[in-house]
């Protein structure tokens, strides 16, 4: 795991689609994230090396993400960069023909 955090580009606000899940992850290598109207319902550290990210929890829970651009997958979510062209178009209506 890497330790040097504040040297890559992913630092910011990562948000699912209809910005239920939000995820701050800090230049410190801290995460912040709520869930709906509960702020800070996890906090934590993380590790990114290359694409891939490692979180541990402040209770010792430990997950993984990947990221592709602006999109991150990470425990079945997908995260969009806030208001990145990904999230954009994630966030507009699906209409099936």
């Amino acid at each position: 795991m890497s330790t040097q955090n504040t040297t890559h580009p992913y630092v910011g606000m990562w948000v699912t689609a209809d910005n239920h899940i939000r995820q701050e992850l800090l230049p410190e290598g801290r995460y912040e994230e709520a869930r709906g109207g509960r702020l800070k319902a996890y906090t934590g550290r993380y590790w990114v090396n290359g694409t891939e990210i490692d979180y541990r929890d402040d209770t010792g829970f430990s997950a993984d993400g990947r990221f592709e651009g602006d999109v991150l997958h990470h425990g079945g979510y997908l995260f969009y960069r806030e208001g990145s062209e990904a999230h954009q178009a994630a966030a507009q209506p699906q209409f099936s023909a």
